[in-house]
């Protein structure tokens, strides 16, 4: 003890002389220093208020600051939205809006205008691009294959018409809405295009995730909707990518490259890269643990599919979609994968790519009784083709009334798929601040209706099921 007291002593008064020796003898360098003419970079002012207030501008502390706080505000207002009996995902996309100039920038437009800066919100938007990139990959993986084959006669019928009908009264509606509300220089096509579009995506995962909290996962409600909502996705994701192609290019023919482009790499990586990826991954997929160096495969091809279709023109997130897509089959490497991409995706990233929408979403756009008409005319349309064709389809293919209307009602959910479409849109130049608006509180009203229409459902079959035990009682 006493030893180990002594080198700890003789250290620190060795060392400690020899530093203070070194500090003595530089102090003589700074008259020759200041005659080189030389200027030092300036210094962060510290040590009172308002210097700790601008050493919050520089951009790490700044960046620190924004995800401290959206973070905290998506899991404020998911837990409040989720205690109502609504998905988390709600109150995470009010959260970004409350942030944004709608309510903050209203509110207090100082502290809105510290951190929120249009200089500052780039890092944001690349941490969200990333976030988006890795939750479509995970729904990619979530998409089961084999499923759409086993129900694949109803699921096309219902989902293929649950795009049509909202597509058609979307091109409609975007023939009226065109004159007043098209940015300048946007054509007829592409604008029509994108708003059937706007109104036709169902939101997949947030589908599933009601499915699971109402424990309605593995009936044949649950499995027909799943399964609808698969193929609609896929659909919608498709003719996205066309209307983008279309948009992004100079010209028919520059279009039609950019499609034939696409198909051909939709088509390699579903024969040819996909396979050989899957077979090169199946020694990592069938361990119980695939390991770190999986892990990291997976990500290089997830990214390099993003990079592939961002080149090619019809943006990175396709990429995304479809690295997941062509992933092993087996369950549980698929539910790995989804365990450490998607949870840090919807925790982290995804939150942030809530508040940029947010940001983006300009609600005091909508400051007459005409706009609020129009946005009013934009909810009823985009509900009226999807839960209205998704329900007639169902019934005309067998299914019940009332499990037809909650099969509606769980299409016409859009959450997050629907915001990613409109951010596409927006970058496109071919949506307005106002019909981006619009179009933001159309999925939030149609996703917050899904639960109390499922509920509304459940009363209608308890009363088809109490009408047909009453038939049965007078043929007894």
């Amino acid at each position: 003890m006493k030893r180990s007291v002594l080198v700890y002593a003789a250290y620190f008064l060795i060392f400690g002389l020899g530093i203070a020796w070194v500090l003595e003898r530089g102090s003589h360098l700074e008259p020759g220093r200041a005659e080189a003419g030389l200027t030092a970079p300036a210094a962060r002012p510290s040590g009172d208020s308002s210097g700790a207030l601008e050493n919050l501008r520089h951009p790490l502390p700044l960046l620190l600051l924004q995800l401290i706080t959206i973070v905290l505000a998506a899991r404020l207002f998911g837990a409040l939205l989720q205690r109502i009996g609504q998905p988390p995902v709600i109150g995470e996309i009010l959260a970004g809006i409350v942030l944004g100039p709608s309510l903050l920038g209203a509110v207090a437009p100082g502290v809105f205008d510290f951190l929120f800066a249009p200089s500052s919100t780039g890092l944001l938007k690349l941490f969200a691009e990333i976030g988006v990139l890795l939750f479509l990959f995970a729904v990619g993986l979530e998409l089961d294959v084999d499923r759409l084959r086993d129900r694949a006669q109803t699921a096309v019928v219902v989902s293929h018409a649950s795009i049509v009908v909202p597509y058609f009264l979307g091109v409609l509606l975007a023939y009226f809405l065109y004159t007043e509300n098209a940015p300048a220089g946007v054509a007829f096509l592409p604008y029509a295009l994108f708003i059937g579009i706007a109104v036709s995506i169902t939101a997949f995962p947030v589908l599933v995730r009601i499915l699971k909290e109402r424990g309605l996962s593995g009936t044949f409600l649950g499995n027909t909707a799943v399964t609808c909502a698969a193929v609609d996705d896929v659909t919608a994701w498709s003719l996205l990518a066309m209307v983008v192609a279309i948009a992004g290019s100079r010209g028919f023919w520059a279009s039609a490259v950019t499609i034939v482009l696409a198909l051909a790499f939709i088509l390699a990586m579903l024969v040819a890269i996909g396979p050989v990826f899957r077979r090169w991954l199946s020694r990592h997929a069938e361990r119980e643990e695939p390991g770190k160096s999986a892990v990291a495969a997976v990500l290089v091809f997830l990214l390099a599919s993003a990079l592939t279709t961002e080149i090619i023109g019809i943006h990175a997130l396709f990429g995304a979609f479809l690295a997941g897509v062509v992933m092993p089959r087996q369950p549980r490497f698929r539910a790995y994968l989804t365990a450490r991409l998607e949870e840090f995706a919807s925790i982290f990233l995804l939150p942030l790519f809530f508040a940029f929408t947010g940001l983006r979403t300009k609600i005091g756009l909508l400051n007459d009784p005409r706009s609020w008409a129009i946005c009013g005319l934009v909810i009823l349309v985009a509900t009226v083709g999807k839960l209205g064709g998704s329900m007639v389809a169902a019934r005309l293919t067998g299914v019940s009334w009332p499990d037809s209307f909650a099969l509606g009602a769980l299409m016409n959910s859009r959450g997050l798929m629907e915001l990613i479409a409109l951010n596409v849109g927006y970058e496109l130049g071919i949506l307005s601040s106002r019909v981006f608006a619009m179009m933001v509180l159309m999925a939030i009203v149609t996703t917050f209706a899904t639960s109390p229409l499922l509920s509304l459902a459940d009363r209608w079959r308890g009363v088809e099921s109490s009408a047909d035990r009453d038939r049965q009682r007078v043929v007894v």
